[in-house]
């Protein structure tokens, strides 16, 4: 009834407008029912038009201010210099006990440009940063970006292989390492590819440095000029900002190039859409060599001109203590931030805080709702995104468990869909005529984004490795001789396009917010397994956040020794890529082209009352992987064993 009304109605005043009779309205009123789709289509606008107008009105807003910096050319740190004009003596961040201001932050970051210009580092000069959060993190890259150089954000939790990797992929010229976690680099310097690298050191003070042939940059910091570096004006909007490191299908890290225009708009688009002013004290836990807390959080400083509180890393106990403490209005999560909150004893600071809004990405729709009500949110904007990627979407109205929308009316507005690909290989499904397929309603499907070239939204500048990039287009999507990138996760929409997350493609998986590439822990597993076959794939765990990492490790003889092996992955992975399962397979089933195959033994799991190979579980307490007993299965779903 209410779509026929609106129909008559619509028809009624343009017949009105134009003198026409009454068989002329009900002849109009129908044509316009039947262009509009019938009633489903009326139905979908009653739905979705409010929520798809403010998101235009917003988008249109980012849009104008992404054209006015590319019309003047302007780079991240000459965004933040007008921000700092405004806000001089306004406080920029807090961290532990210290609070920062904008012209504090500005200063410093000066003296850090000049510093490394007089050390010789030049316009598009990629330097690696190896540290951890502080604000002085911050100060760091910002100073190297306003020279023209390129921070390589390295993640400090990186050892030996994957370290000496990240260096060298993004063919950095210098290192720069927290005093801190020297020796982790200087373990990886220990190859020759490394050997040489000019490497500075910060944080030491006047102590002395454990790695070789360092430079203390601390008191050359201090001795250098706080103006800002002439070299700033050479910095232009499209040039590369920095290098962020994300795993994927090639097995180590990749640099992804992140240039100022993409930074300017992801921070400055998440500020937009979820309604940031600067007033509001975001609290951002996460780590800063990450596009969520390193770009999506300090973009309420950089650009928007709030407060953001820092940690060194991460803690469950303070959290809400914390946003208590430094009054914070909005507060960063991942996933597994808020499962670890909502397993902690309830406790006054739960409530008595004043954060009016959430925002991150990997919030489960099955706690959702239990988060939101014991800690009194009143929104949670999910969002989706990778840190390469040109197809990122946010959920703007907080619809429980949506990582987003796109419009069903106007879908051409922002061009991203989802393709249906092979279950089994995750190849892309094409119909007769070479084209992608795009999937219905209701249908999982891989999410991309139409790329188009030189625009600071759509384009896609991929990574340093150039066949890492040709890997994450696809052509044919759209229309024939068209490119879009491959986000590599399978989402679902609804009728109303809301958009959920689903799965990853299948080689790599997400785990204490970390994403894990399976083809970097297979190598590595390979190795101390004797060149085994090795398949490595991430098993959903009961009330655990993202998938813990399973290896099945080929030894029909069951001649595989267990401590190398856990020494072995305990000396070359990061605590978030060790596995927690190993099975040991008589046999692994290949593909026609003498590919491991994984899909069927994924949806085995762990379980040792289904799995007749033998399965062990990494006991951290032991310090060795045990036989995974019913026992103990047991123990894990039921949640009684952590980890």
């Amino acid at each position: 009834m209410f779509p026929s009304a609106v129909a008559m109605g619509v028809a009624g005043v343009l017949c009105y407008a134009t003198n026409l009779g009454a068989s002329m309205i009900t002849i109009c009123a129908l044509a316009l029912y039947l262009s509009l789709g019938g009633s489903q289509t009326l139905w979908l606008i009653y739905r979705t038009l409010p929520r798809d107008v403010k998101g235009l009105y917003r988008y249109l807003r980012l849009l104008k201010r992404i054209h006015h910096a590319k019309r003047n050319n302007l780079s991240v740190p000459k965004i933040f210099q007008e921000v700092v004009r405004k806000n001089r003596n306004k406080v920029a961040f807090y961290f532990e006990d210290e609070t920062w201001t904008f012209q504090q932050v500005d200063e410093l970051s000066n003296k850090v440009g000049n510093y490394f210009a007089a050390k010789g580092v030049k316009h598009g000069d990629p330097v690696a940063l190896f540290m951890e959060n502080c604000v002085e993190y911050v100060c760091i890259w910002l100073g190297l970006t306003k020279i023209g150089a390129i921070p390589a954000l390295i993640n400090y939790n990186l050892r030996f292989d994957s370290l000496k990797h990240c260096i060298n992929v993004a063919a950095c010229k210098a290192v720069i390492c927290g005093a801190n976690i020297q020796a982790a680099l200087a373990e990886a310097r220990e190859s020759d590819d490394l050997s040489n690298l000019p490497v500075y050191v910060f944080g030491t003070g006047e102590n002395e440095l454990i790695l070789k042939d360092a430079v203390n940059m601390d008191v050359g910091i201090k001795e250098s000029p706080s103006t800002t570096p002439p070299q700033i004006d050479s910095v232009n909007f499209s040039d590369k900002m920095v290098f962020i490191y994300t795993s994927g299908t090639t097995g180590m890290p990749k640099a992804a190039v992140i240039k100022h225009s993409r930074a300017y708009f992801a921070g400055e688009g998440m500020s937009t859409f979820i309604g940031l002013a600067p007033s509001d004290i975001l609290y951002g836990p996460l780590p800063l060599y990450h596009t969520a807390g390193g770009i999506l959080g300090l973009g309420h400083s950089l650009f928007t001109g709030g407060a953001t509180v820092l940690k060194r890393k991460f803690s469950v106990s303070q959290f809400w203590s914390d946003c208590v403490k430094y009054r914070c209005t909005v507060a960063q999560y991942i996933g597994e931030i808020c499962r670890y909150l909502l397993n902690t004893p309830e406790k006054p600071e739960d409530k008595r805080h004043n954060i009016r809004l959430m925002f991150g990405n990997g919030l489960r729709p099955n706690i959702w709702k239990d988060f939101q009500s014991r800690f009194s949110i009143p929104r949670i904007s999910e969002f989706y995104g990778s840190t390469e990627g040109n197809a990122n979407i946010i959920n703007m109205d907080g619809k429980p468990g949506a990582v987003g929308f796109v419009s069903v009316l106007f879908p051409s507005v922002y061009p991203v869909a989802l393709i249906k690909v092979d279950e089994d290989t995750r190849e892309v499904v094409r119909d007769a005529n070479g084209m992608c397929i795009l999937c219905k309603p209701g249908e999982p499907g891989e999410f991309i984004g139409k790329i188009v070239k030189d625009d600071p939204v759509r384009d896609f500048h991929g990574y340093a490795d150039d066949s890492a990039t040709k890997k994450k287009i696809v052509r044919d999507v759209f229309k024939k001789g068209d490119y879009a990138f491959l986000s590599g996760d399978i989402l679902m929409m609804d009728e109303e396009g809301y958009l959920y997350f689903k799965d990853r493609t299948g080689d790599t998986f997400r785990w204490k917010g970390e994403n894990v590439s399976t083809n970097e822990v297979e190598a590595v597993i390979s190795k101390v397994a004797g060149h085994a076959d090795v398949v490595v794939y991430g098993v959903e765990v009961p009330g655990a956040e993202g998938r813990a990492g399973m290896a099945a490790i080929l030894d029909g003889e069951v001649s595989l020794n267990l401590e190398e092996l856990y020494a072995g992955v305990m000396r070359a992975l990061a605590s978030y890529a060790r596995p927690y399962f190993v099975r040991i397979a008589k046999e692994l089933e290949m593909t026609g082209t003498y590919k491991l195959k994984k899909i069927a033994i994924q949806k085995e799991g762990f379980n040792p009352n289904v799995i007749k190979d033998k399965i062990y579980f990494l006991d951290a307490k032991k310090k060795e992987y045990v036989p995974l007993t019913i026992d103990l299965y047991d123990k894990i779903v039921s949640g009684e064993v952590r980890f």
